[in-house]
């Protein structure tokens, strides 16, 4: 999930840069009109290349990108029934990593409470779950807001009867340096993830412990961009609330761990109104100077897929860790854009 500015959930327009990052977008993707002037031209330049590529093959020499076969994640597994009978809560859930786990929880026979603030996107994906068979029940809430967040857990376990599994994935960024950045962006981002996980524990723990057992994941973040202060400084006290409430409940049937997604190819990530020739065309691109192991772009069925598995008992033993999902090792500093692209500062 992420938001504007204004405080509502958005997509960059195409005048915006290519944004990539692990599970919003990128610390370090330079903002407003002088940026936006070269990401239009990048993407223009882009297009025109990737549309005369087919007839200008034989006669000039393309970069492998816009030529070489696009690359894609090994099909999934069917579902198992994991989680028949069980109760999964997530936040940030009506778009990206967040809808595709509130659906792979669904498959996997959960009944899934999720929240996000964007209304009209929420009822889409609760009536994607349910035409597929699924159970679920989208409630709008704010993560910010103690009293919202409260009322949604509870009226998840009220409607559902329990709550097995949280997966606490609310997040957004604002990027600028330090000496640019206000107060109030600082601020909001700090609320929305790092104050957000707090509350969703503080609310979500209470069930857990009349029931005994109960598993918590969150999403934080190995991401360290330059612009990236805000994100990264709350990403890495999510890590820490993470260490430090899994000691706290551990011992009373509670784990509690976070999961560290890559860059995923979210609409967050790509800007909106881009052709999908261009867009593939640019993460063949940027995967191989990014991504050191698997060389692509995660799709957000992949990093769900790991938040389910790490929801089962199959990692029982497991509590107060972050693991990377990330592609290979991941390392900080600016992307490495790729040709007729701009760079991130």
């Amino acid at each position: 999930m992420t938001v504007n500015d204004r405080g509502q959930d958005s997509v960059p327009s195409n005048e915006d840069l290519p944004s990539v990052n692990d599970e919003t977008t990128p610390p370090g993707t330079p903002r407003g009109d002088s940026a936006r002037r070269p990401g239009r031209r990048a993407f223009i330049g882009l297009a025109a290349a990737a549309a005369g590529a087919a007839g200008l093959a034989g006669a000039v020499t393309l970069p492998p990108y816009l030529t070489s076969p696009s690359t894609s994640p090994p099909p999934a597994a069917p579902p198992r029934g994991r989680f028949d009978g069980k109760v999964v809560l997530v936040t940030g859930a009506t778009s990206g990593i967040g809808e595709a786990a509130a659906k792979a929880f669904a498959a996997e026979g959960a009944k899934v409470g999720f929240c996000g603030r964007r209304v009209e996107f929420g009822r889409r994906v609760e009536q994607e779950i349910r035409r597929s068979g699924g159970v679920a029940r989208y409630i709008r809430a704010d993560v910010r807001d103690p009293q919202q967040l409260q009322r949604f857990v509870d009226e998840t376990v009220s409607v559902f009867g329990r709550l097995d599994v949280a997966f606490n994935n609310a997040g957004i960024t604002k990027t600028a340096p330090v000496h640019e950045m206000t107060l109030e962006q600082w601020v909001d981002v700090q609320d929305t993830n790092a104050g957000g996980v707090f509350l969703a524990i503080k609310y979500e723990v209470p069930h857990m412990l009349k029931a005994g057992h109960g598993v918590i994941i969150c999403t934080a973040s190995e991401s360290r961009r330059p612009g990236g202060v805000a994100y990264t400084a709350s990403k890495q006290a999510i890590k820490g609330i993470v260490d430090a409430a899994s000691m706290d409940y551990g011992p009373k049937g509670i784990r509690i761990n976070a999961i560290a997604p890559g860059t995923t190819d979210t609409a967050f990530a790509r800007p909106q109104g881009i052709p999908d020739a261009i867009w593939e065309a640019f993460k063949r691109a940027w995967g191989p100077r990014n991504v050191s192991g698997l060389q692509r772009m995660a799709t957000p069925q992949e990093i769900a897929r790991a938040v389910v598995s790490l929801a089962t008992d199959e990692f029982s033993y497991m509590a107060g860790s972050t693991v990377l999902v990330g592609g290979g090792p991941l390392g900080g500093g600016a992307m490495n854009m790729p040709p007729g692209f701009p760079s991130a500062r």
